[in-house]
């Protein structure tokens, strides 16, 4: 059975009806269709210039690979979050020289400094459909891995092809579970520094415990640069580049933003699961998201203990921990979310036999997706199976030191393949990013500490796989039987590996880095002979895993046709989830209820600062900041509506993981604040869409330059950026 996309027609009528409740992910392409309800929401601009890659605003909207950000001037000045330009703030931090702690202002170009060296800028230039070359002619009943085998070939051959002519990043985007492929080409800029961040106490204030939440006062901002070569060629870093000149910057709005304003959010988001059976949201509710959540808990706890005291340390572990706190709030959240929802397995499951209903009045085509469908659900349920074992193992010997050491002995393996046919990580085109690591890797490395994760996930390995799944491999190396649950002797095991290891030293990493197969067989290296004793494994479990994803790429794509049209029959939305591809999303600026009696306002202000400020973690406020609120500073800031200058504000645009520094956009298309955050009520949202609860939360671009041009002292940016200031 051929699969087809949804008629242009019956498209366009769709769009209509899902925009009233502002669902929906959409891809630059289909904004045209949705013209009548953008401009009913309030949008300015036309919105045939939202689908145009190659200018304004589009073309300022860029990838940081897991964050979205924007140029803001014409020497590639880029704004996104905070948090999402931690791990450069990190980098450049040290016990002496806090910058976490302090922030930083650069004095001048000069001044800026290199973020992490795999630090990247993707801007999109061209997104390409792709489908009738990825799996156009491929048999219904190819086998398994054969299958998996030809789509990443012909994804390869694709994104060689697109990566020719140099300095960009190209890569084959499967939507809608597979029935559709995109090449989208990204100019890849490999030089990005570090130019402003406020301190944490303003960057992240509110911590943890208001990760999420409403009402919100964090200034979640920092500034980076692309720089390319003299040449205006994407350039790995050198002090003799020179700041990258983007075709199109966003502009600050002058104007007020006001509760009811039309907003859109331009960006990157990661992945969400609307369309997941019923069986995977259970096993989401059940098992996956319990158990990391209990995981993450003992994660973060092993890195406090084995860092107290040791600030050189805690600063390496700083990105960790934020991005784990972060994960592991999220996964409860989620878990909340669907608590409170009368039971979401129950209606997704009900959506289905709807669904196979009405499949069933379809004929021979309807039978052929049943089928599918219910083959799917026979795959998930063997993935479901090993789930324990994939989960375990793959983290025994995929983190930390050990890791390190079986990246570097695959490395060797693949190298001596053509390049087309090695594994994806291990091509000509990734060397730079492994070298990177390689690089890095001290930065965010104590052998302590990650002595003390390695026992935990061993520990997991240990007690959680079941004795029919255990993996000889690591059973023998760790001198145990299939029914042990216990590891006898751990620590002592676990310091011989590292004792017997030089992989914690950058020249040694680089060294091994450039070796054969034979010569890191020959080691004496503990770690690369660890890596050596799990190979076998990892390459069989891979094999297996390979051979299950080609029978799902062969399966979901039905399924997801079927849904597709299905939807269509009854006015509902049909959009892709989220894959990390250029998205818009759009809404206003609006509060919500989340219980009886309580109303949300959709913005907060400077006096919330004052208020929530106790002089303890996480609630400290730079005194500096303090004095300018005391003072009244930045009179031209504040809004008479709200008597004060606001700090964060509340939307209902469909945002997700992967927004983080997202440009919000009002309706002429100018840049009023970043998206950072959503509610701990629209967490659930991922799968299961609500549009009276699902807020996004922004922080205010007044807040920025207030506090640049009040507290911080970045006027040069504010200059550059074409803004006053006092």
């Amino acid at each position: 059975m051929s699969l087809r996309i949804l008629p242009a027609a019956l498209a366009v009528a769709l769009l209509s009806t899902a925009a009233s409740a502002d669902e929906g992910m959409w891809e630059p392409k289909q904004m045209p269709e949705l013209a009548a309800q953008l401009k009913a929401r309030g949008l300015e601009m036309p919105p045939a210039d939202l689908s145009n890659l190659a200018a304004k605003p589009l073309d300022a909207v860029i990838s940081l690979g897991g964050c979205t950000a924007s140029f803001v001037s014409p020497k590639g000045l880029v704004v996104t979050n905070h948090h999402c330009g931690y791990g450069a703030i990190q980098y450049n931090s040290t016990p002496e020289r806090d910058l976490l702690a302090d922030g930083f202002v650069a004095k001048d170009f000069a001044d800026e400094l290199p973020a992490d060296p795999n630090a990247r800028i993707y801007v999109t230039q061209d997104i390409r459909d792709v489908t009738d070359q990825v799996t156009g002619d491929l048999a219904a009943d190819m086998e398994g891995k054969a299958r998996f085998d030809a789509i990443d070939a012909r994804r390869k051959a694709l994104v060689a092809e697109c990566e020719k002519p140099g300095g960009l990043r190209c890569n084959v985007y499967n939507f809608n579970g597979g029935l559709q492929f995109s090449l989208i080409r990204q100019l890849e800029i490999r030089d990005v520094r570090l130019v402003y961040a406020p301190p944490e106490s303003i960057g992240k204030f509110g911590g943890d415990e208001d990760n999420f939440e409403w009402p919100r006062h964090t200034g979640d901002w920092s500034f980076l640069r692309a720089y390319v070569g003299k040449d205006g060629k994407p350039a790995a870093y050198s002090k003799d580049n020179v700041p990258y000149q983007p075709k199109s910057w966003l502009t600050v709005a002058q104007d007020d933003l006001k509760a009811g304003d039309y907003v859109m959010v331009t960006g990157y988001p990661g992945s969400t699961n609307r369309y997941r059976l019923a069986d995977e949201v259970n096993d989401a509710i059940s098992w996956e998201y319990p158990m990391l959540v209990d995981y993450l808990k003992d994660y973060l706890a092993t890195i406090d203990r084995t860092t107290q005291g040791d600030k050189a340390a805690a600063l390496k572990y700083a990105s960790t921990i934020a991005g784990l706190n972060n994960a592991m709030k999220l996964f409860q959240g989620q878990l909340d979310g669907f608590a409170k929802m009368d039971n979401p397995v129950g209606a997704k499951r009900a959506r289905e036999d709807e669904l196979k209903a009405w499949l069933a009045g379809r004929g021979d085509a309807g039978k052929t997706q049943t089928a599918a469908i219910a083959a799917l659900e026979q795959e998930l349920a063997a993935q479901r199976a090993t789930r324990e074992r994939d989960q375990w193992f793959n983290g025994a010997v995929g983190g930390g030191l050990a890791g390190v050491a079986v990246q570097l002995y695959r490395n060797a393996i693949e190298q001596a393949k053509p390049d087309a046919e090695r594994e994806s990580g291990y091509q000509d085109r990734d060397a730079p990013r492994m070298e990177g690591r390689l690089k890095s890797m001290d930065k965010r490395y104590d052998a302590k500490v990650d002595k003390a994760i390695m026992a935990l996930r061993l520990q997991r390995y240990a007690s959680r796989v079941p004795a029919d799944q255990r993996v000889p491999e690591l059973d023998a190396w760790l001198g145990i039987g299939a029914n042990d649950k216990t590891i006898p002797g751990l620590d002592a095991k676990l310091d011989a590996l590292y004792a017997g290891s030089k992989l914690g030293d950058e020249a040694a990493r680089l060294q091994w880095w450039k070796a054969d197969k034979a010569a890191i067989d020959a080691s004496g290296d503990a770690a690369l002979q660890f890596a050596a004793k799990v190979m076998p494994a990892i390459l069989r479990l891979e094999d297996e895993g390979e051979a299950r994803s080609g029978r799902i790429q062969a399966l979901r794509p039905q399924y997801m046709q079927a849904m597709i049209d299905f939807n269509a029959s009854q006015g509902r939305p049909v959009y892709p989830d989220a894959n990390s591809s250029l998205r818009i999303t759009f809404g206003t600026v609006r509060g919500y209820s989340p219980r009886d009696g309580v109303e949300m306002k959709p913005f907060t202000t400077l006096a919330g600062i004052v208020a929530k400020t106790t002089g303890k973690e996480p609630f400290i406020s730079p005194q500096s900041e303090l004095d300018a609120i005391a003072q009244g500073k930045g009179a031209q800031y504040r809004v008479a509506e709200l008597g004060d200058v606001p700090v964060n504000f509340l939307s209902d645009v469909d945002t997700t993981g992967g927004n983080s520094g997202s440009p919000t956009l009002n309706a002429r298309g100018e840049l009023v604040g970043l998206l950072f955050d959503g509610n701990y009520e629209s967490l659930s949202a991922d799968w299961i869409f609500n549009p009276a609860l699902t807020r996004s939360i922004h922080v205010d671009a007044r807040y920025m330059r207030w506090t640049m041009d009040e507290v911080d002292h970045a006027e040069r940016l504010l200059e550059e950026m074409g803004l006053p200031h006092d």
